[in-house]
């Protein structure tokens, strides 16, 4: 089953769609397109960097893997760090 709730923002601006699965929970964003932007995690902040703007956003403890694909930036969040 997926549960998804579209009132959270990310980066205080950004609006986030969050999908919850049975053993994880998917935030996914639109950043937009550009060859600059990238998104790394580190310890439990997830770190995006467009252009020559940084922005950090803290995440519950555990297991967490960040990327950008068209666009559209990805966090997984393990089901036990999510809920």
């Amino acid at each position: 089953m997926v549960r998804m709730n579209t009132e959270q923002q990310l980066f205080d601006e950004l609006p986030v769609r969050r999908f919850e699965y049975d053993d994880s929970v998917v935030l996914a964003a639109d950043v937009g397109v550009a060859d600059d932007t990238s998104v790394d995690v580190v310890d439990d902040t997830v770190i995006l960097v467009a252009g020559d703007e940084q922005y950090e956003q803290p995440l519950p403890e555990g297991d967490a893997r960040a990327f950008i694909n068209n666009g559209v930036l990805t966090i997984e969040l393990s089901d036990e760090e999510a809920h």
